[in-house]
């Protein structure tokens, strides 16, 4: 069982390497938190000690004739748990590291994150009025330097409610941050801890996918226009993430179903909302740069488009027009046939008349 989980941490330790190299280095967190490889090298680790503890008690004579039954027993446990996971970990190395597979983990936080946004669009709180609101109030500003992770809602909900006041959020989780950066603002200029709320923000030095929906999307960009590089030249991949990216942003609409929900005690925390203009350009503004010399590309992008363009949210439309022409714009450029272009320019056009309906 040593040797078997010291050739899995080899396997794993590859894995990270071929997903940081072939994919992005930013989806190896994923790979890292995967529970199933965890729980292997748990049950490897917990099969050797169980093994060593069993024969250093026999050899002392430890066990009874009856300690000898029941050990013998829980072998028998232990020998069907490690066969039943080594079946289960033989199929789970088939697929870990992969492109397909470690864009699907991305996938599936963006959709988790998203969702969990358009439960609480404004992270539990209220909407913010405007950029102005409550800006005569006290500042409240960053004491590092990297890029906000988490908002504990429920820490800022108890001290509102202890110190009486109504806070406005000047970033979200995604933000970069530095010393001069307002995190919020304070309608009291009394003195404060200001210590207990800057504690309310989690603040490290790279992104983190739970509460923060353009990083996923983000991600799945990046690995796009890695698979368009010159070096990788893997259009298909990138055209596999645009449908990913096609079925993430169609959950916009079912904020349209949904009821803004107000946690507990949140109400005077005022909170920008998601944009989904951010959200386009995060996703497709890499990809139309990158695959601005790729007629494939621009066809299956286009035709993603038109299809977001017929959502029910009057939002989609204009952004969708807005890409389109954008992505046109770039193909003119770098495709060198005109019966590519004109191909793009359809498409274009069928972008345009969806949107307008």
């Amino acid at each position: 069982m040593l040797a078997a989980t010291t050739f899995s941490l080899n396997i794993m330790v590859s894995a990270y390497g071929s997903a940081t190299t072939n994919v992005t280095p930013r989806a190896t967190p994923l790979l890292v938190e995967d529970t199933t490889t965890q729980n292997v090298l748990a049950t490897f680790i917990g099969s050797f000690l169980f093994s060593l503890v069993g024969i250093i008690a026999l050899s002392t004579g430890l066990y009874g004739n009856n300690g000898r039954v029941v050990l013998f027993a829980v072998t028998i446990a232990v020998i069907v748990l490690i066969v039943y996971t080594l079946l289960r970990w033989i199929d789970h190395l088939a697929r870990l590291g992969r492109v397909g597979e470690t864009s699907d983990r991305v996938e599936a936080a963006a959709v988790a994150a998203l969702e969990e946004r358009l439960k609480h669009p404004y992270l539990g709180g209220s909407p913010l009025p405007d950029a102005e609101f409550l800006a005569n109030g006290c500042a409240v500003h960053s004491n590092a330097i990297g890029y906000v992770q988490h908002i504990d809602m429920q820490a800022l909900s108890e001290l509102s409610q202890d110190l009486a006041v109504s806070m406005a959020l000047r970033v979200l989780p995604g933000s970069f941050v530095d010393k001069h950066t307002i995190l919020m603002h304070v309608d009291k200029s009394d003195d404060m801890d200001l210590e207990s709320l800057r504690a309310a923000f989690t603040i490290g030095v790279r992104r983190s996918f739970d509460q923060d929906p353009r990083f996923g999307i983000s991600v799945l960009s990046e690995i796009a226009s890695r698979a368009l590089s010159p070096a990788v030249n893997d259009p298909g991949t990138a055209i596999d993430v645009i449908g990913k990216g096609v079925r993430i942003l169609s959950l916009w609409d079912r904020r349209m179903e949904l009821e803004e929900e107000v946690l507990p005690g949140c109400g005077h925390i005022f909170v920008p909302g998601l944009s989904l203009s951010d959200l386009f350009d995060d996703f497709f503004g890499p990809m139309s740069r990158d695959g601005a010399c790729m007629v494939e590309v621009g066809i299956r992008m286009q035709k993603s488009l038109a299809s977001l363009a017929r959502n029910r949210d009057a939002a989609f439309a204009p952004e969708a027009v807005r890409h389109s022409a954008l992505a046109l714009k770039r193909a003119e450029i770098a495709l060198p046939v005109d019966e590519d272009l004109q191909q793009l320019r359809l498409l274009a056009l069928r972008v345009r008349a969806v949107a307008s309906g």
